[in-house]
């Protein structure tokens, strides 16, 4: 299984406090209570045939649900399929990513990372 991550919006009504980051549209963001600098970053995602995710890496853990799987394809790989339903899970500081959507199928994600207050949620500097 392909780990994903990097998210992207999906249309659906959303509170008033929902902001929209690219392809990604982040639903919550709170203090993570007992942890100071930590917060919790919930977001949905919507990638279509053509988007690239690129390799990079999280300041904290994600985990999440595959919403509407689609057809990946890493560079130099044959292509995969990323299963509606299968659960997303990414440890700190491990690059993940790095692939391309291709297919007629939009894929979808629901995000919940928990990272360093104040570091970029998605970062490719490694």
């Amino acid at each position: 299984m392909l780990a994903v991550a990097f998210c992207a919006g999906v249309p659906l009504q959303l509170p008033a406090a929902a902001q929209s980051a690219g392809p990604r549209t982040e639903l919550k963001r709170v203090d993570l209570s007992g942890a100071p600098g930590m917060e919790v970053i919930t977001s949905v995602g919507e990638y279509k045939p053509g988007d690239e995710v690129p390799l990079h890496f999280h300041h904290g853990v994600e985990t999440g649900y595959v919403l509407q799987g689609a057809t990946v394809q890493m560079p130099g790989k044959e292509p995969s399929m990323i299963a509606t339903g299968a659960p997303i899970s990414n440890l700190r500081d491990v690059r993940h990513g790095g692939y391309k959507v291709i297919g007629e199928t939009n894929l979808k994600l629901l995000t919940v990372h928990i990272v360093d207050k104040g570091k970029p949620l998605y970062d490719t500097s490694k």
